[in-house]
């Protein structure tokens, strides 16, 4: 049995070493087309955001606001109508997959990545990534952040300054540290929203 890359191994959901120099290559890639992306002049924007588009895995129709940061790129994977606001990262050592229509709000952090609880093998430089799945028409609150492993119902709110640690059922607004269900959501009526 052929060893494992560590690529593959981040890939895979096991522990690597970040600090392997094909994954630094793959990371400077991602950050020369955030660097572009994020220092282009408004006349610029249109072919700044094709150059960012081309590291991710897909992003039909999608507009995101600078700056913006990701870690490889190639594991995100956009939905139709995505939308960015302003100062969003995305670390991306395992797949980010968005559904369609989704929002996020200024400042929002979605980590993949973990590191060890034994310390032995975190102050060796090893962490995990595990994959974040967002659903279709979801709205995540301005500094919200998403922690790995975690998978956001369709319809779902995430909060303001809300930390996701756990998954989200379809048409949940969640808020707090660590986010907690505190509303269903009918659509059958209006309401004054909660995730600005």
């Amino acid at each position: 049995m052929e060893k494992l890359t560590e690529k593959e191994k981040m890939l895979t959901g096991e522990l690597y070493f970040p600090s392997n120099k094909v994954l630094q290559q793959d990371r400077a890639k991602a950050k020369a087309a955030c660097q572009q992306f994020n220092l282009a002049s408004e006349a610029e924007r249109k072919p700044a955001m094709k150059t960012l588009q081309s590291i991710f895995a897909d992003s039909p129709n999608s507009w995101i606001e600078p700056t913006f940061h990701c870690d490889y790129g190639y594991n995100i994977r956009v939905g139709r109508n995505f939308y960015a606001n302003h100062n969003v990262v995305i670390l991306d050592a395992a797949a980010v997959t968005f559904g369609d229509d989704v929002m996020l709000a200024p400042g929002v952090l979605i980590s993949t990545a973990s590191h060890p609880l034994d310390a032995k093998r975190r102050n060796k430089g090893l962490e995990t990534a595990r994959p974040i799945t967002i659903g279709n028409s979801v709205w995540i609150g301005m500094g919200a952040k998403i922690l790995d492993g975690v998978t956001i119902g369709d319809n779902a709110v995430i909060a303001a300054g809300a930390v996701v640690n756990k998954d989200v059922a379809e048409n949940t607004v969640v808020a707090g540290v660590p986010a907690v269900a505190i509303r269903q959501i009918d659509n059958t009526t209006l309401d004054e929203g909660c995730a600005k």
